[in-house]
């Protein structure tokens, strides 16, 4: 399969693990009045938009909506059957907070042009393959944003996120990134020791995403194929870049936070044993990466999506004078010495990176979080280049590849560049064959 054409308690995101709708355009960034730009401080209350009302959008929405002086304007999603569920829901969670009369439910692939224009701040949540070109029209408007993880699926795609970061940064807009250990008390502080030399230099870490994987839509007669893998987007590379980039991103951004640097390159193996059926699309089950950073030290990652086996999502770390378990926030240095975080009070991370989002917004103070996204996104997709293809992967051909895995246009009766054959399943990678440069 060659990767540019192949062959044939309240409402949390974690709580709404069902597909999220999809929407999409494509838009240059530009530039506007600087009086479109951001939040206007003069107002007391921050306008929303939600773009993607699946699973998490929506609660990623009931999250910006915990904040106290916000409320909910206006949503978009490619299904009305989406939007129409999550606003039900939302409306229940927050009704003094959630006005998006008929007027403001904008259905379609380019109906997040408008609801971000009625926002102050825009919420980013369909299936990551459309992230670029919302991110693009978001930054081009002039609005704040939270944009979940990851930010694209492909090279090209990431060159469209650093590029359109530049110019949040340019126009002074705060940007969020669905990475919340960046803001988890726990974290934070094992993360400060660990650069503060708690186990001296770090010489190498290991990662882990192995579970059970997610749900499956099944196809209905009256589907396109291109309504069938946005409604199925978890199995479909294009939109989902494989369980490496969507779920496993978050163990290699805290491995890249380790290092306080991004792998210039990897190799690794990868294939599909057990969820072989047609129903989960092109992806592979199971990824083994081994990264290298630039100092030589050595990030080996594991991902995988087979029920009844070892199951693990934790990061941990040796050094020269001891080791951690970075997620237990647990260090143990050389000789038997331990320090273990210990909280006064729980802090719900997925809430805390809204908090702090609006926070900067209202204060006018720094936070793109756009280019770690953007970088740690990329370290999945190389590792996904890497297994897919069998080769060793630098990191400057995973940014540079040409390869564009979306379709050439976007409509339902767009021709997807994965189709499927005569028995309804779909060509896989395979190592040692599969181009992915």
């Amino acid at each position: 399969m060659n990767q540019s054409a192949p062959q044939g308690s309240p409402i949390t995101r974690r709580s709404f693990l069902h597909s999220s709708g999809a929407v999409i355009g494509a838009a240059t960034v530009g530039s506007l009045a600087i009086d479109r730009f951001a939040y206007a401080q003069a107002s007391d209350t921050i306008k929303i938009a939600l773009i993607g009302c699946g699973g998490r959008g929506s609660g990623a929405a009931n999250q910006a909506l915990t904040v106290p002086g916000t409320k909910l304007v206006a949503m978009a999603d490619a299904f009305k059957d989406r939007l129409e569920g999550s606003l039900g829901n939302l409306k229940k969670e927050h009704p003094d907070s959630v006005d998006v009369p008929p007027e403001r439910q904008f259905v379609g692939l380019d109906a997040y042009k408008d609801a971000i224009a009625l926002a102050d701040v825009v919420l980013l949540a369909t299936p990551p393959g459309f992230r670029p070109y919302h991110f693009e029209e978001a930054v081009r408007q002039g609005k704040n944003i939270f944009m979940e993880k990851p930010v694209a699926t492909d090279g090209p795609g990431i060159r469209r996120v650093l590029a359109a970061a530049e110019e949040a940064k340019r126009k002074n807009l705060k940007v969020g990134v669905g990475l919340q250990r960046h803001h988890q008390p726990g974290y934070l502080e094992t993360l400060k020791r660990l650069h503060d030399g708690a186990i001296g230099d770090i010489t190498s870490i290991r990662l882990y995403w192995n579970d059970g994987g997610v749900w499956v839509n099944p196809r209905k007669p009256e589907q396109t194929e291109m309504e069938y893998q946005m409604r199925n987007w978890y199995y479909f590379v294009w939109l989902c870049g494989d369980h490496i980039c969507e779920q496993h991103i978050h163990n290699l951004d805290v491995g890249n936070w380790i290092k306080n640097g991004y792998p210039v390159s990897c190799h690794g193996m990868g294939g599909r044993q057990v969820r072989t059926g047609k129903e989960f699309g092109e992806i592979f089950d199971h990824h083994a990466v081994e990264y290298r950073y630039a100092d030589d030290t050595r990030m080996y990652s594991q991902c995988r999506h087979i029920r009844g086996a070892w199951s693990s999502v934790s990061e941990h770390c040796v050094g020269t004078k001891g080791s951690a378990d970075v997620s237990g926030h647990l260090i143990r240095a050389t000789g038997g010495d331990k320090w273990r975080f210990s909280a006064t009070k729980q802090v719900d991370p997925y809430q805390q990176e809204h908090d702090d989002l609006f926070a900067a917004i209202r204060a006018n103070t720094e936070h793109n979080e756009a280019f770690n996204g953007a970088k740690s996104t990329l370290t999945a997709i190389m590792g996904r280049m890497a297994t897919y293809s069998g080769k060793e992967v630098k990191w400057e051909d995973a940014l540079n590849s040409q390869i564009s895995l979306a379709p050439d246009k976007i409509s339902f009766d767009a021709i997807t560049k994965s189709q499927p054959m005569a028995d309804g399943s779909y060509a896989i990678a395979v190592p040692g064959k599969t181009i992915t440069v």
